[in-house]
């Protein structure tokens, strides 16, 4: 046993964490963003190994996101479990940029966490962050941040916290809404959860922003509607003060108790690269042990407001992931780290049937679209990791491309594509973007530079080392060789160039095919392999 629990518990891009129990397992639900099926959610026994359950938006009377700008789609889950059902609470956001947010929130049911998840329940749009609260009294309330459009940039956006009743019989939101919070000096108040303890209700929300001066900040009540007064060792926890901790930009955080009452706070954090403020991983999920004080306020069980990069957990072994995983593509579904981009029919981009022991995409709109983009990928999870695929592709003309992808979204990407040249020859060529929005320029840093034998299958391959990455090939029995220049995998993250937190997922490494000719050209991978580095 390893009596601790080392951070992050969800690494790579898992954010925005909401944590429930029933009986001894633990679940908890992170935001998926454009990436479908919505919402991801696991479960755990022991608070240190988790796997994942579920992703239970998957159907397009659920979700559909074609058309969501990058980092829209599903922001904030809150996943709760009452009355003998699981009740998860979303977000489809529409539009994030500019002075407005189009996002509509909506709740499913279930009576387990596989499902069957119900159709989706329309609540409101006011605002963002959503969540579900049940009282002791069995009325429920949900709290969402107020949007005020009205402010120029430099101001606060963030109108407050609304609460309003939740009628189950008439699946409506009734009654009055009540502003029950307005925030602190520390502004951007968003991602609301609600508890109640000993005559108290607690307020958890996050503020400063998903950057690096992300925070926790509790309030408290004696009545529902206020007014909360400010835990007065505020925040609660951050480390916008502490540029050493190697769990950055904490914030945005949810409670849960254990069987024998203990208390648990998961957030989320990111990991730059060393000596930058990068993180390709994206926002992920840590946790720290918690108490309540003499005065009823919860403080981090360690001291202070910073997070442990270890967690003491008596009796708990933490387990290493894997050092490989291996993917064969079997007719069925996807193996599970998998997912596409935005639309809820995935048919029309990808088939495990077509060629059994294969998969076939159809190539579709170009790299970086919002409606139909044929790209399978799953999340880096380590700085320091490789994949490889074998592609089996054919194309007809410049227009038309496949390979292996380094994906951030539709500006930040590194791209080892099969097409043809001027010539008509198969040739690999090296795509890479830098976020040089709003044009979006794309560099061909090895266009054309090696030919490819026709109708052979050819090996795509890339390793990351922190900072670098580097795409390789290989065909026939030859060995691997390097292709293109060292790329800078630093710019695939949330504060990669271009807006500097503008974006809010995480990198993500696959397989894609594109045919801007418009005739669905396919191209068939026949596995794929992801190593990490364990620390």
């Amino acid at each position: 046993m390893t009596d601790t629990i080392r951070n992050p518990i969800l690494p790579g891009f898992n954010p925005d964490p909401s944590i429930c129990r029933v009986g001894e397992e633990y679940y908890i639900a992170s935001s998926t963003f454009e990436w479908y099926p919505g919402v991801q959610i696991h479960r755990s026994r022991d608070l240190a190994n988790w796997q994942l359950a579920t992703r239970p938006l998957a159907r397009a009377t659920q979700l559909d996101m074609r058309g969501n700008p990058d980092s829209c789609g599903i922001w904030a889950p809150c996943l709760t479990h009452a009355d003998g059902l699981f009740w998860l609470i979303y977000t489809d956001m529409k539009r994030y940029e500019g002075n407005f947010k189009d996002g509509h929130n909506y709740l499913v049911t279930a009576p387990s966490i596989e499902g069957p998840w119900s159709d989706p329940v329309y609540l409101n749009a006011s605002g963002f962050d959503p969540s579900l609260f049940h009282d002791e009294d069995g009325r429920k309330w949900l709290v969402n941040l107020k949007w005020d459009y009205r402010q120029q940039e430099g101001g606060d956006r963030f109108g407050g916290i609304l609460l309003q009743e939740y009628d189950v019989e008439r699946k409506r939101l009734v009654g009055p809404i009540h502003n029950v919070f307005t925030g602190t000096w520390m502004k951007l108040t968003e991602g609301p959860h609600l508890y109640c303890r000993d005559g108290w209700y607690h307020l958890l929300v996050a503020e400063g922003g998903t950057g690096y001066d992300h925070a926790v900040t509790m309030a408290r009540a004696r009545e529902i509607t206020g007014p909360y007064a400010v835990h007065p060792d505020n925040p609660v926890l951050t480390t916008r003060n502490n540029a050493e901790n190697p769990l950055q930009r904490a914030g945005h955080a949810d409670l849960v108790d254990t069987p024998d009452g203990e208390t648990f706070m998961v957030h989320l954090c990111s990991r730059p690269l060393p000596g930058t403020r990068r993180s390709p991983l994206g926002r992920e999920t840590a946790i720290q042990r918690a108490v309540w004080g003499e005065d009823g306020w919860l403080r981090l069980a360690h001291g202070g407001n910073t997070p442990a990069l270890e967690v003491s957990m008596p009796g708990v072994a933490q387990r290493a992931p894997a050092g490989e995983e291996v993917y064969e593509f079997k007719p069925g579904t996807l193996p599970a780290d998998f997912q596409w981009l935005r639309t809820p029919y995935p048919e029309r981009l990808f088939s495990l049937s077509e060629r059994p022991g294969f998969l076939r995409l159809y190539g579709r709109e170009s790299v970086g679209a919002w409606f139909e983009q044929a790209l399978v990928a799953r999340r880096q999870d380590s700085w320091i990791c490789s994949a490889d695929t074998e592609l089996e592709f054919e194309p007809d003309e410049i227009q038309q491309f496949a390979g292996l992808i380094a994906y951030y979204n539709r500006f930040k990407f590194h791209y080892l594509a099969v097409t043809l040249n001027d010539s008509g020859d198969k040739v690999l060529s090296v795509m890479s973007c830098h976020d040089e929005w709003p044009s979006g320029r794309l560099d061909f840093a090895a266009s054309g530079a090696v030919v490819l034998a026709p109708d052979q299958p050819v090996r795509l391959g890339l390793d990351i080392r922190e900072h670098e990455l580097q795409f390789r090939f290989a065909q026939g029995d030859a060995d691997w060789r390097s292709v293109g220049p060292v790329l800078d995998a630093g710019l695939l993250s949330d504060e990669g160039s271009g807006r500097a937190h503008g974006y809010f997922t995480g990198n993500f490494l696959g397989m894609a095919a594109h045919d801007i000719s418009g005739r669905a050209t396919s191209a068939d991978f026949a596995e794929f392999c992801y190593r990490r580095h364990i620390h």
